[in-house]
């Protein structure tokens, strides 16, 4: 069974392939790996932003005391 990335991790590689990427020592073939490994790091990391920001809600105390869930809107 395929280990199931995290953000977190996900993120590091990104960022370690953006470093070697500003270095400007990589070969060109080899550049092009990495700026493509790291568009995929990138696209996989906005999804779980995107489908976080959709879980998120707000939690509002009614007047009564009771709580009333509402969803997040992006402003």
């Amino acid at each position: 069974m395929a280990e199931k990335k995290s953000f977190e991790n996900t993120m590091e590689q990104l960022e370690t392939i953006v470093k070697e990427l500003e270095s400007g020592e990589l070969p060109l073939e080899e550049a092009i790996k990495k700026y493509e490994a790291g568009m995929k790091h990138s696209l996989y990391c906005n999804n779980l932003l995107d489908k976080a920001e959709k879980k998120i809600s707000i939690l509002l105390e009614n007047a009564d005391g009771s709580i009333k869930e509402k969803p997040f809107k992006n402003e």
